[in-house]
C-alpha cells in the first residue's frame, strides 16, 4: 500500500489505517481474541502499518488486544492510542485530562500495549475543565521523556488546536469526516492545511452507513452504539439513502464498491489525510484497503462532491449527552 506522512513532521503511515475499536467495543459483542488478532495481522500482511486504539475501548481491552497482535512486527507499525477519561474500574466516569492523571494513564497503556513508546498519543476529547495548554505541556514533558513520540487530538475545534500547537506542535488530529459529516471543511481542514496537522478521519464510511449494507429497515441490538445515534433512526436513514445511491451508481460504472468509492473520495480531499476504518470481517479489510487502488478522476470527484452537496444530510451525529464532548 502507498503510504502518507502525517502533517509536515510526523511519521509515514499507509494510506488507509485500521481503527480497532470495533473489535472490543462500541458495535456489540466483542470478537474473540484469536479472531481480533488474525484481523489486525491480516492488515499488517496487506500493508497496514497504522493501528488505531484508545483506553476506553473496552475499556482497556482493545490496547492489550493491539499490543498482543502487533508485537511481532512492532518495529514496522504505528500505533496511535488515546487519554483523556477517568474511571471507576472498568466504567468510565467521565473527562480527565489534569497532567498528573494524563501520566499515570500513560504509564499504564504503555503496558498494555508492551511498548516502550507510544507512537502518537491523542487526547481523546477535550477537556473543559483543564487548560489546554497544561495538556500539551503534558504530553510535551511525554515526548521529552521518550514515553511518547507524537501529540495528537481528537474532535477539537480551531481554537484548541491553535492553543495546544503553539505549546507542543500537534501530529494530528482525529475527527469524525466522510461524504456523510463534511463539517471539517469548513475550517478544521484549512486550519491544519496552514499548521502542517494530518488529519485522521475516524468513522469514514459513517459507521457503516456508507458501505449500503445498512437500509432502513435494518436493527441494531442495544448494545450497538448506533441504535442510540439520531443518525441511525429508520426515519434518518430513508432520508440519506440518496447519499448511498449516489456512490453506489459511481462504484457500478468504476467496477469497485461503494465502501471504495466512499474512501478514495476521502483520500482525494488532501494527501495528508489517512482514513481508518474498522471492521470485524477480513473480506471487509480487504475492501477497505482496496480503496486505496481505486482512481477518481477530477470529473469523478466533481460528480460525487456536487451530488452530495444537493443531499441534505439529515439530525445530529450524537445525542446531547454525548455532543457535549465535541469541541467546536
Amino acid at each position: 500500500m502507498n503510504t502518507r506522512t502525517l502533517g509536515s513532521s510526523g511519521p509515514d503511515v499507509s494510506a488507509i489505517g485500521l481503527g480497532c475499536m470495533g473489535l472490543s467495543h462500541g458495535y456489540g459483542t466483542a470478537v474473540d481474541n484469536q479472531d481480533g488478532i488474525a484481523l489486525i495481522r491480516a492488515a499488517v500482511d496487506q500493508g497496514v502499518t497504522f493501528f488505531d486504539t484508545a483506553q476506553v475501548y473496552g475499556p482497556f481491552t482493545n490496547e492489550e488486544l493491539v499490543g498482543q497482535a502487533l508485537a511481532p512486527v512492532r518495529d514496522g507499525v504505528v500505533i496511535a492510542t488515546k487519554f483523556g477519561f477517568s474511571y471507576d474500574g472498568s466504567r468510565s466516569t467521565g473527562l480527565d485530562s489534569r497532567p498528573e492523571h494524563i501520566r499515570a494513564t500513560v504509564e499504564d497503556s504503555l503496558r498494555r500495549l508492551g511498548v516502550d513508546s507510544i507512537d502518537l498519543l491523542y487526547q481523546h476529547r477535550v477537556d473543559p475543565n483543564v487548560p489546554i495548554e497544561d495538556v500539551a505541556g503534558a504530553v510535551k514533558g511525554l515526548i521529552e521523556a521518550g514515553k511518547v513520540k507524537h501529540f495528537g487530538l481528537s474532535e477539537a475545534g480551531v481554537d484548541i488546536i491553535r492553543r495546544a500547537h503553539a505549546v507542543q506542535p500537534v501530529t494530528a488530529l482525529q475527527s469524525e469526516y466522510s461524504l456523510w459529516w463534511r463539517e471539517p471543511e469548513e475550517r478544521i481542514l484549512p486550519t491544519l492545511l496552514e499548521l502542517g496537522i494530518g488529519f485522521v478521519p475516524f468513522s469514514p464510511l459513517g459507521k457503516g452507513f456508507l458501505t449500503g449494507s445498512i437500509t432502513s429497515s435494518t436493527s441494531f441490538n442495544d448494545s450497538d452504539l448506533r441504535s442510540s445515534l439520531p443518525r441511525f433512526t429508520e426515519k434518518a436513514r430513508e432520508a440519506n439513502q440518496a447519499l448511498v445511491d449516489l456512490l453506489g451508481t459511481v462504484a457500478a460504472r468504476k467496477g469497485t464498491t461503494t465502501a471504495q468509492i466512499a474512501l478514495a473520495w476521502l483520500l482525494a480531499q488532501h494527501p495528508w489525510i489517512v482514513p481508518i476504518p474498522g471492521t470485524t470481517k477480513i473480506h471487509r479489510l480487504h475492501e477497505n484497503n482496496g480503496a486505496a487502488d481505486v482512481p477518481l478522476t477530477p470529473e469523478d470527484l466533481a460528480e460525487i462532491t456536487e451530488a452530495a452537496d444537493r443531499v441534505d444530510v439529515s439530525v445530529d451525529r450524537y445525542p446531547e449527552h454525548m455532543q457535549r464532548w465535541i469541541n467546536r
